[in-house]
């Protein structure tokens, strides 16, 4: 099973630097770029509200699981 985190689409569509984003969401930029990197372990409901906040979007926006076996997103597909 793989997360696949869009975080650097969304802040290319807004225009938005890493270190701006930081400060809205209240995170440093190095665990900006380990959310972007794909490196996270794990994320915080908080966190992600205030992700979704700031970029005005829904977490699938930002998340997406894919099937590492067959490389689909959809069970059975």
């Amino acid at each position: 099973m793989a997360i696949i985190v869009r975080l650097d689409v969304e802040l290319a569509r807004r225009k938005m630097s890493v270190g701006e984003f930081a400060d809205k969401v209240g995170l440093t930029p190095a665990n900006v770029a380990v959310l972007k990197n794909g490196r996270a372990k794990a994320v915080r409901f908080s966190t992600l509200e205030a992700i979704c906040r700031t970029l005005g979007c829904q977490p699938g926006d930002i998340l997406e699981w894919v099937d590492d076996e067959d490389g689909h997103a959809e069970p059975g597909t």
